[in-house]
């Protein structure tokens, strides 16, 4: 099943933030936010179920993020 696209509305400066973010845990700017909106869904106790196999970038993020574990180890 294809994914749905939808336009967002953002402040320049939440914008430029999520792009640090997303470089620092080498992930796209759109699978950052996927991931972010995943995190605060599982916080909340809502349940996410995916209609499609997870690629690469969705992978690391549902997995708790193992890019973000490398990049944040390589700094060290």
């Amino acid at each position: 099943m294809p994914r749905k696209a939808f336009l967002i509305r953002l402040d320049p400066a939440v914008l430029t933030a999520i792009e640090s973010w997303a470089g620092d845990d080498l992930r796209s700017v759109n699978a950052q936010i996927e991931f972010l909106l995943r995190e605060a869904l599982r916080k909340a106790g809502r349940k996410v179920k995916s209609s499609e196999p997870a690629t690469d970038d969705a992978a690391a993020g549902a997995q708790g993020g193992g890019a973000t574990t490398m990049a944040k180890s390589s700094k060290a």
